[in-house]
C-alpha cells in the first residue's frame, strides 16, 4: 500500500490560475483538492506555506544513452537529476546502441525503465530508410511517438530518402517527432569552413554550418508534407526566429495537427555565448542569434511553439574539449529547466502559469497522456513543490547527472525544488532521495 501525503497551504499553480489550497494524495492518486484539509489523516504531511505547487514536468524530448552509451549517462542517474529538478515525466529518444528501431529492442528499453527510472517514462521508436513496416506495428496506446532524424549527427538513423519519409508521413497515424534540418546545406557549410580552418573550426561558425536555411528548409518541407497527408508531425527544437511562420496560434492545440517545441538553451544561450561557453553550448540544431533567441521565447508567449522541452544530451567533458569537427553536439539540462524557467519568470518575462501550461499541461495535451499533467482529482499525483525565493548556485558537487557538468555551472538561480511527487510517491525531499518505489510506464489516449 503506497503512503498517503498531505500538502497543505501551497500556492497551486493550474490551468491558468494560482490559489492557496491544500492536496490529498492517495494509492498514486490526487484524491482531494480544497482549502480546509489541514487535519486530514495522512501518512506524510508536507507544510507548504509560502511554496508554489506545480504539476510535475513532462519534458518531451531527452536523450539518456542507454543501452550503449552509458558512460555518458544511464535511465537510472539521468531520471535522477530530472526529478531533483522537478521532471515527473520524460519521453527519451531511439539513438542509442542499438538503436531502438524494432519492436523488440523499444521494449527492452521499457523493460530497463521499470527496473531503475525514478521517473515516469516513455521511448520514441526510432524511424530509418527502411522500417516502415515495424513502425506500423507500433502500439500508440503505450508509446509516445515515432522519431524522426533529418539531421545526420544520428549515425544510419538518418531518414534522407524523399519516398521513405513521404511514405512514414503518408502511412503513419501516430505522432511523428522530427529533427528538422537539411543535411545537404550542413555538409556544403561544413566543407566551406574546413577548406579555411580543417578540422579546427571556432565553435562560433557553429550556427553559420548548421544554418537558418538548413532548419528552415527542412521545417518547411515537414509541414508542408504533414499537410499533405494529415500527419501529427511535432518539429523538435526550434532554433531559428524564421521557422515560426510555419506555426499557428489560432486554432486551439487539442486541434493542432502541426506543432512546436522550443527547448531550454535555444531561449537561454545566443551566439555570444560561445565565447565563453565553446563547445559547452554546441548543440544541433545551433544556439543561433540573440534576435532567434528572442523570436523564440515570443514563439512561446505567442502559443505558436507548443511545449518546453530540453533536449538533455549528455557528453563526457573529454568528448566536449575536441576540436570541432570533433566535439559532439549536446549537453546535460534536465536537472535545472524548471529553475531556468523560474528565473525568467523572476525577470518578468514569463507568468507561473504559462510555465506549467509549456511545460506540463501542453505536453499531455498534445501527446494525450493519460491522466497526467494537471492538478485534477482522479488524476495520477505527479507534483513538484518549488521555493521561489531559496537562491542556490551550480556547482560539480550538485550536478547529478552522469557526465557530472553543466552550461549552467557557477550560476545562481533564484528558486529551488523542494519536494517532486512521482505517481503519488514522494521520491524527492530537500536533497534526499526515497528510490523505493520506480515511475510508471506512460499511457496515450487513442482517438
Amino acid at each position: 500500500m503506497m503512503k498517503s501525503i498531505l500538502i497543505t497551504g501551497a500556492n497551486i499553480v493550474n490551468e491558468g490560475r494560482i490559489f492557496r489550497g491544500d492536496v490529498l494524495v492517495e494509492d498514486g492518486r490526487i484524491a482531494k483538492i480544497g482549502e480546509n484539509l489541514a487535519g486530514t489523516a495522512a501518512d506524510k504531511t508536507i507544510k507548504a506555506e509560502g511554496k508554489h505547487l506545480l504539476p510535475g514536468v513532462i519534458d518531451d524530448q531527452v536523450h539518456f544513452r542507454e543501452p550503449g552509451l552509458t558512460h555518458k549517462g544511464e535511465i537510472y542517474t539521468e531520471a535522477k537529476a530530472g526529478v531533483a529538478g522537478g521532471t515527473t515525466s520524460f519521453m527519451e529518444m531511439p539513438n542509442t546502441v542499438p538503436q531502438a528501431v524494432t519492436i523488440p529492442l523499444l521494449e527492452e528499453k521499457y523493460a530497463r525503465a521499470k527496473e531503475v527510472s525514478l521517473a515516469n517514462y516513455s521511448f520514441f521508436f526510432g524511424a530509418t530508410n527502411n522500417n516502415l513496416e515495424e513502425i506500423l506495428k507500433v502500439d500508440p496506446k503505450n508509446v509516445c511517438g515515432i522519431k524522426v532524424f533529418q539531421g545526420s549527427s544520428t549515425g544510419n538513423m538518418l531518414v534522407d530518402n524523399l519516398e521513405v519519409l513521404e511514405g512514414i508521413f503518408k502511412e503513419c497515424k501516430m505522432l511523428i517527432a522530427i529533427h528538422s534540418e537539411n543535411d545537404n546545406i550542413i555538409k556544403a557549410n561544413l566543407e566551406s569552413f574546413k577548406e579555411i580552418y580543417g578540422d579546427d573550426i571556432p565553435v562560433k561558425y557553429h550556427p553559420k554550418i548548421r544554418s537558418e536555411e538548413a532548419c528552415y528548409d527542412a521545417s518547411s518541407r515537414a509541414v508542408a508534407m504533414a499537410k499533405k497527408y494529415g500527419t501529427r508531425l511535432h518539429i523538435l527544437h526550434i532554433s531559428t526566429a524564421k521557422e515560426l511562420e510555419l506555426f499557428d496560434n489560432t486554432i486551439p492545440l487539442e486541434e493542432k495537427n502541426v506543432t512546436a517545441e522550443a527547448c531550454i538553451h535555444h531561449m537561454w544561450f545566443s551566439e555570444k555565448d560561445y565565447d565563453t561557453k565553446g563547445t559547452l553550448i554546441k548543440w544541433n540544431p545551433a544556439v543561433k542569434t540573440e534576435k532567434d533567441r528572442d523570436g523564440i521565447f515570443n514563439g512561446v508567449l505567442s502559443d505558436k511553439i507548443d511545449v518546453i522541452a530540453t533536449d538533455h544530451a549528455p557528453h563526457t567533458l573529454e568528448e566536449k574539449d575536441q576540436v570541432y569537427t570533433k566535439a559532439p553536439s549536446g549537453g546535460p539540462l534536465i536537472q535545472h529547466s524548471l529553475v531556468a524557467m523560474l528565473d525568467f519568470y523572476h525577470q518578468g518575462k514569463i507568468s507561473l502559469e504559462k510555465i506549467v501550461e509549456k511545460m506540463s499541461h501542453n505536453v499531455a495535451k498534445l501527446f494525450r497522456i493519460e491522466e497526467r499533467g494537471y492538478i485534477r482529482e482522479g488524476y495520477h499525483a505527479d507534483l513538484v513543490l518549488v521555493d521561489l525565493n531559496d537562491p542556490w548556485t551550480v556547482s560539480k558537487e550538485n550536478i547529478l547527472a552522469k557526465c557530472g557538468w553543466s552550461p549552467f555551472e557557477g550560476h545562481t538561480f533564484q528558486s529551488k525544488v523542494s519536494h517532486t511527487i512521482v505517481s503519488g510517491h514522494l521520491v524527492f525531499e530537500n536533497g534526499q532521495f526515497d528510490e523505493s518505489k520506480k515511475g510508471e510506464r506512460l499511457n496515450f489516449i487513442t482517438k
